[in-house]
């Protein structure tokens, strides 16, 4: 929920919520790729990414890994939280022995939890395993804790059961490793990895060159989205005030709430706030976080 102030003339009337044309390339003649469905990848890659989420057929054996047993310390504590009578049960009713079972077999059936040591080797190049390299410190981030550690493969794989461990930058970041030691192009011939064809370079050229046109210029005060490309979410006002008040009337979204006083300072302060930030643990819409900023700068 991205937040922008914009000074327009007091009768531009485009329409609340409808994203302005001067945003909107309409260059945009490509197609996507029939031979790669869009996804950008060869035929080899799509069929990894497939046994990465184990959407293809995937044995642990076949990577030199060891499939996880119902009683694993990791999975039996997952399926005793799942069955407990508090929880939303996705399978109402199951007992903590079936819910072990069944997430067993969902685990073995996708390589992002059977890694080797090669693949633990391409997520350390990348330094997508801080986890496990470096120690998380409050108000400092991550620190190295020493020379670089390489887990085990059975170490990452047996945290890769708990939480998000693995996301799609590591997904791509093992599937091209692979590619690599197989010898074979992880993008697809076809289309060179963009997902959609171009009838022609100069149609190409065309759109990357297109600029954008900002809405004219006036006196009034109005608030957009940045969400997408960009849109208006409230009138064209004469003065900060009437805008800070019909802001402060909103009832929906990440809005909601924001007060007056809030809005005035954002308006007549900063007049861009991000979607969202988080600070000191707390999280804040972006104006609040904005207007306590400036709040802070002038004080």
């Amino acid at each position: 929920m991205g937040r922008e102030l914009k000074r327009v003339p007091f009768d531009f009337d485009w329409p609340i919520d409808k994203v302005w044309k001067g945003f909107v390339n309409p260059l945009h003649t490509a197609v996507q790729c029939a031979h790669c469905e869009g996804s950008g990848s060869s035929p080899i890659a799509r069929h990894l990414k497939d046994q990465w989420y184990g959407y293809a057929n995937f044995r642990p054996e076949d990577r030199g890994s060891v499939p996880f047993a119902a009683d694993h310390p990791t999975i039996a504590a997952l399926a005793e939280r799942n069955s407990r009578p508090d929880v939303s049960l996705r399978w109402p009713g199951c007992s903590a022995i079936n819910e072990a079972h069944r997430l067993a077999d969902m685990f073995n059936k996708q390589w992002m939890h059977h890694l080797n040591d090669a693949d633990v080797a391409a997520l350390i190049k990348a330094d997508r395993l801080r986890d496990l390299t470096h120690d998380f410190v409050p108000g400092t981030g991550w620190k190295s804790n020493g020379p670089v550690r390489t887990p085990s493969a059975a170490e990452v794989n047996a945290w890769s059961l708990r939480g998000m461990a693995h996301g799609s930058i590591n997904q791509w970041t093992v599937v091209n490793a692979e590619c690599d030691r197989l010898g074979v192009d992880s993008q697809c011939s076809h289309c060179d990895g963009h997902g959609e064809v171009w009838p022609s370079d100069q149609d190409r050229i065309a759109y990357e060159e297109w600029q954008s046109v900002e809405p004219p210029v006036g006196e009034g005060y109005q608030v957009w989205e940045t969400v997408s490309e960009g849109s208006p979410i409230s009138p064209v006002f004469s003065t900060p005030e009437a805008l800070a008040r019909h802001m402060a009337g909103t009832r929906w979204g990440g809005d909601k709430g924001t007060p007056y006083e809030t809005w005035l300072k954002f308006i007549l302060g900063p007049g861009w706030a991000p979607s969202l930030v988080v600070s000191g643990g707390v999280v804040m819409n972006g104006v609040d976080a904005a207007a306590a900023l400036q709040g802070k700068q002038n004080g």
